[in-house]
């Protein structure tokens, strides 16, 4: 099993009525910054680790979309911004990153395969957008990605965002993350992958 195939297309846009997804560039660091400082509790809980800190800084943010740009460019993990439709206001983050080898058994038979997290900003929360968010990707995924399928992620310890995936009746599975923290993953087959000509 392998990431996204070599030679296909990484889609660049997704957009609802209520959200614009698109790459996130080291030009969005003040929009992400804001978000993130926003989001600090929630995004500790969803992350399991003390990240942002209290003193994160603008600076250390930037080297974070830094990292991220690069690796989206190379093909590494793909990161993608979530703003409003304006463009205006940061609203999340989705991260797709390759199969860690203790996750790879929840993905038999798959040729391509991702591990796919998300969050939203702490003010959206109630207003439903973690599951519109989901709701999007599905089939974002299913329609414009090359992967035979995806797992969605989830920390042991967020136990709200995993009600967002099992109301969308997504099985929940045991995984073990890289750092040995144990998890939920979300298996989403989609359909076949698209092969590059």
């Amino acid at each position: 099993m392998t990431f996204h195939p070599a030679r296909a297309a990484i889609p660049e846009i997704l957009q609802t009525p209520r959200v614009l997804v698109r790459p996130l560039r080291v030009a969005d660091v003040d929009r992400d910054y804001d978000a993130v400082m926003a989001s600090a509790p929630d995004l500790r809980r969803w992350s399991a680790s003390d990240w942002p800190s209290d003193g994160f800084t603008r600076a250390e943010n930037l080297a974070d979309l830094e990292r991220h740009e690069r690796d989206h460019a190379e093909r590494r993990a793909f990161t993608y911004t979530v703003v409003d439709p304006s463009g205006a206001r940061c609203l999340g983050c989705v991260y797709m990153v390759p199969v860690w080898d203790a996750a790879a058994p929840l993905c038999a038979g798959w040729v391509h395969a991702a591990c796919v997290g998300f969050w939203v900003r702490s003010s959206e929360i109630a207003l439903g957008l973690e599951g519109h968010v989901l709701e999007t990707l599905v089939h974002w995924l299913s329609t414009a990605w090359a992967f035979d399928g995806v797992l969605f992620t989830n920390v042991a310890g967020e136990t709200r965002q995993a009600a967002v995936f099992a109301a969308a009746g997504l099985e929940r599975l045991a995984l073990h993350w890289p750092d040995g923290g144990l998890g939920w993953a979300f298996r989403v087959a989609l359909r076949g992958p698209r092969r590059a000509a």
